[in-house]
């Protein structure tokens, strides 16, 4: 074939060569692209962990070599309100051990590193020194932890000792034991901290908050081992010492109501005994002791467990006759009688079915009210209180303090029982007047006369007077609630008849007379409620209540003595009210009155048994 169609022809393409310097170029140029994005890596990596989270990474890195113990503050002391001590704290060793001392681990660099002590022969030399099981500490030792206590609250020389052994993996710290100087003095009230110095019982729980202080924290460097780096970090931030707590009570009174309560207690083969001594002026608990008591620098957990409560504002009983001068005060308050207004008295009276009595039988006879409170007669005193009516005893009885709690804030302490008067059945007035199926503390019936004591108004009962800072001074609480509940002159009636209580011909509590001081009070014998049941049971307390001296009334003491035998409030616990309540005015510095009756007098009465017999009987429904 010939022409243009011929002549064209298809040509194969031109494959261009690259010479070996231009590949070359080529890979360096992509080296270098790939270098340049690595090392972007790599310092957006550096800037990564040496700026943007470099706190989190040299926290991490602390973690993994740093040890941080708590370090238990100290709490403050507790004191009396003449400045003992009842509680404080003195430093006491602890020995630790960290258990990765004695496990094989890692180095930095992958290789294994051998224990750096032997468990065994560590225990072995420790548990002499620790009086521990050497089993115990060997387990304790090969722990999958990395701090461990051996034992806590040690003598000081026991720290010492095991600290000159210089053993691997073990160290000591000081940390304060809380210890009570008085042992057992006001145990129940002061009560106790736990191991780690919290407060568990008592003011110590109550006040916790201001007793604890802050703790404090100490941190340790270790090598990868479990060894401490010598040159390594040690931080310490040492704990703050709390507040001390100033309280109310009176060592010397407090000393002599337990001693009283303990003695009541064994003579009268009783389940316990309460005494509360109150300043009247003041509202002040001077004393509180409930028997039996424990010590709380040596307490059995699982036996003394009944012994802690302060009986005092946990326990509830019916007070009986001793509630006969809240019933009558509030007749005269409102105007209905007053001391001299005459009742006709029959020997019994039936109200809705239930016939209440006397102690003894008598005719028909004419008493005035004094001689109704007198002879502590249920039946003039019922008398009296269906003028008064159920609303109007509810109320003052209220106003008393009795059915709430007392505004002392202790912990478990009780309102009592007093029912609502709408709730109130047709036997609930006369027995209420007479101190049968209500429910009171010692400290209510202790606050209630402490009333009649301080001219007709009551002031919230305290314990605590304030607390001392860092600077040593006291700083008082503030001043306890007041309000006025009979006026000046129906205590002043009330506390008549209570003195011829005491000291009267016809009156029930002779036992109760101090010598040279004038004294009113009442007695109180009431069957406890049965347990679990309706009705009551066959057992008793035994209660007395007043205060001294009458012209001039400084002291309220309370006395109550659970399930005793013989079951008289006369008997049983009026001796003790006076033995206390001498104890209290001496302690006070209470001049003698000359005209209070002497206590031979008193003792003398031939009619001061037979009168203590008929009252209690009286107050048995």
């Amino acid at each position: 074939m010939t022409g243009p169609a011929s002549r064209r022809r298809l040509r194969a393409p031109r494959i261009r060569t690259r010479t070996g310097a231009e590949l070359s170029v080529r890979r360096l140029r992509w080296t270098l692209v790939l270098s340049l994005l690595l090392m972007v890596v790599a310092v957006g990596k550096l800037v990564e962990i040496q700026v943007v989270n470099a706190d989190a990474y040299a926290e991490s890195g602390v973690r993994q070599r740093a040890r941080t113990i708590d370090l238990t503050a100290t709490r403050g002391r507790i004191y009396d309100r003449q400045g003992d001590v009842l509680a404080t704290s003195i430093q006491a060793a602890t020995v630790y051990a960290d258990p990765r001392v004695f496990q094989p681990s890692t180095s930095a660099d992958g290789s294994a590193l051998s224990p750096g002590a032997d468990a065994g022969e560590v225990a072995g030399t420790l548990a002499p020194l620790l009086d521990r099981d050497t089993g115990w500490i060997e387990e304790r030792l090969t722990s999958d932890r990395h701090f461990v206590y051996l034992g806590r609250q040690l003598d000081h020389d026991t720290g010492e000792q095991v600290e000159q052994l210089g053993l691997p993996g073990i160290g000591v710290l000081t940390e304060p034991r809380r210890v009570y100087p008085g042992g057992a003095l006001a145990a129940q009230t002061v009560g106790f901290t736990g191991l780690d110095g919290d407060g568990l019982q008592g003011l110590e729980a109550r006040y916790d908050p201001v007793l604890a202080g802050r703790p404090g924290m100490l941190v340790l460097e270790r090598a990868p081992g479990g060894l401490d780096i010598a040159s390594g970090v040690r931080e310490l931030i040492p704990p703050e010492v709390g507040t001390d707590l100033v309280l109310t009570l009176d060592r010397e009174i407090q000393h002599a109501a337990e001693h009283a309560a303990a003695q009541a207690k064994d003579r009268h083969d009783a389940v316990g005994a309460s005494i509360l001594v109150q300043d009247v002026v003041s509202g002040e608990v001077l004393a509180m002791a409930s028997a039996p008591d424990y010590d709380p620098n040596d307490r059995d957990d699982d036996e003394d467990r009944d012994t802690w409560r302060n009986r005092a504002v946990t326990d509830v009983f019916e007070p009986g006759s001793a509630q006969k001068a809240l019933t009558i005060a509030a007749a005269i308050e409102e105007g209905l009688i007053d001391a001299d207004t005459p009742f006709d008295v029959p020997d019994n009276l039936t109200v809705h079915g239930k016939r209440f009595t006397d102690a003894y039988e008598h005719e028909d006879e004419v008493w005035s009210v004094a001689e109704i409170m007198e002879r502590s007669s249920n039946v003039g005193t019922i008398q009296i209180a269906q003028e008064l009516g159920d609303q109007r005893l509810e109320s003052y009885l209220r106003a008393f303090g009795l059915g709430s709690v007392s505004g002392l804030g202790f912990p478990g302490e009780t309102a009592g029982l007093l029912m609502p008067h709408d709730q109130w059945w047709g036997t609930s007035l006369p027995t209420i007047a007479i101190g049968q199926g209500v429910g009171v503390t010692l400290l209510q019936l202790s606050n209630a006369y402490a009333t009649l004591a301080n001219g007709g108004v009551a002031i919230e009962p305290t314990l605590v007077r304030g607390t001392v800072g860092d600077d040593g001074r006291l700083t008082p609480t503030t001043s306890p609630d007041q309000q006025r509940v009979v006026s000046p002159d129906t205590a002043a009636q009330v506390a008549a008849m209570l003195e011829d209580a005491v000291s009267g011909a016809d009156g029930t509590g002779h036992n109760a007379a101090v010598e040279g001081h004038r004294v009113a009070g009442k007695t109180g014998t009431a069957r406890k409620p049965a347990d679990g049941e309706l009705g009551y049971s066959d057992q008793y307390v035994a209660t007395f209540v007043g205060f001294a001296p009458v012209d001039d009334p400084r002291v309220v003491v309370s006395v109550m003595v659970d399930e005793p035998e013989p079951i008289y409030g006369g008997v049983v616990a009026a001796p003790v009210f006076a033995e206390v309540m001498s104890a209290a005015l001496r302690s006070l510095r209470v001049p003698p009155d000359s005209s209070g009756r002497e206590l031979t007098d008193a003792l003398a009465d031939a009619a001061t048994r037979a009168a203590a017999v008929r009252e209690d009987a009286a107050d048995a429904p």
